[in-house]
């Protein structure tokens, strides 16, 4: 395997290179990383009076991908924003939804799947927006939540071990890099999955992870890495592959139930043996590194995905010195 042709072609990938328009509306709104909420982050993060933060998402979706699978796209709604939550070591609260439809029928699936995910992952829609006189089908979805203690996206540090947590039960959705090992399971198995996250964070095993997002395992090391000020060294010999996938769709796939976990090395084993005691593939696949660059590896090969010293990408990132 050329590593270098993969890291080229994942860094050219529409998956990858689409988290780019970050910086443009974070620019146009005047936003950087020491703004309320911290943008970089998973979910926005405001401290409570009481203690502990009250944590907000959002979500919005591809027309191709809410058109080509709008039952599923409204599950997606409810899901990535509970793994949003969940990546921030809290537990959500309630939804809100923003739905656009030509008409009441071309709306039913699409809201069909948005309660069928509420259910299933025991989170009430609460209200949101309907308009049925739109060209075309979309969805945003939005989430409220809290955390007694946080996972940050700024928190990594050179010499922690990068952990891939994925639920490995499941497989594609047709057309996209979307691997869903959610609509099979047991509501309970759901809920004690993402309730892992806050355990994790509240035990002070977990300071630092983003949950795998649209870019996949690279494209959200790079965002880690960014927002820390940090780098990771991928070994792509350590991270298990499902049956029958191929590492440079792995790479970048976007996956119901996947976090990146940047945690010290002493807490490795028990991070990994929490989420393998639920059935959840979960294995050291690098080291956080003091460079700027997240780098692929195997034996005597390694290859620079991407420098954001020299290519920023969220653009997102805090002045501070690593412990």
């Amino acid at each position: 395997m050329d590593l270098t042709a993969l890291a080229a072609r994942l860094a050219a990938h529409p998956s990858i290179r689409g988290k780019l328009q970050i910086a443009d509306a974070t620019r146009a709104l005047g936003l950087d990383a020491a703004s309320p909420g911290a943008p970089g982050d998973d979910a926005a993060a405001l401290p409570r009076p009481d203690g502990g933060w009250d944590l907000l998402a959002g979500e919005g979706f591809m027309p191709q991908f809410v058109a080509d699978d709008p039952w599923f796209a409204g599950w997606c709604g409810v899901m990535v924003n509970l793994s949003d939550i969940a990546a921030m070591g809290g537990r959500a609260s309630a939804l809100l939804n923003a739905v656009w439809a030509p008409d009441a029928a071309s709306a039913a699936p699409l809201l069909a799947g948005l309660r069928d995910a509420a259910q299933a992952y025991g989170v009430p829609i609460v209200g949101g927006h309907t308009n049925l006189g739109a060209p075309a089908l979309n969805l945003a979805v939005s989430v409220t939540g809290q955390a007694q203690r946080l996972i940050s996206s700024f928190a990594a540090r050179p010499g922690d071990a990068l952990i891939a947590a994925i639920d490995h039960r499941g497989g594609y959705r047709p057309s996209f890099d979307n691997w869903c090992a959610a609509l099979d399971a047991p509501h309970d198995q759901l809920r004690g999955d993402l309730n892992l996250l806050p355990e994790l964070a509240r035990a002070g095993l977990v300071e630092a992870g983003k949950d795998i997002s649209q870019g996949g395992i690279v494209g959200t090391a790079l965002m880690l890495a960014e927002c820390s000020r940090c780098g990771f060294r991928i070994d792509v010999d350590a991270l298990p592959l499902p049956p029958g996938t191929d590492l440079e769709r792995w790479l970048r796939s976007f996956p119901s139930f996947g976090f990146l976990l940047s945690v010290r090395p002493d807490h490795a084993a028990e991070v990994c043996g929490r989420f393998n005691n639920r059935d959840i593939t979960a294995v050291v696949i690098g080291t956080a590194t003091a460079t700027p660059r997240i780098e692929l590896s195997r034996a005597t090969q390694t290859a620079t995905f991407w420098d954001h010293r020299d290519r920023p990408y969220l653009g997102l990132t805090r002045d501070h010195a690593h412990a």
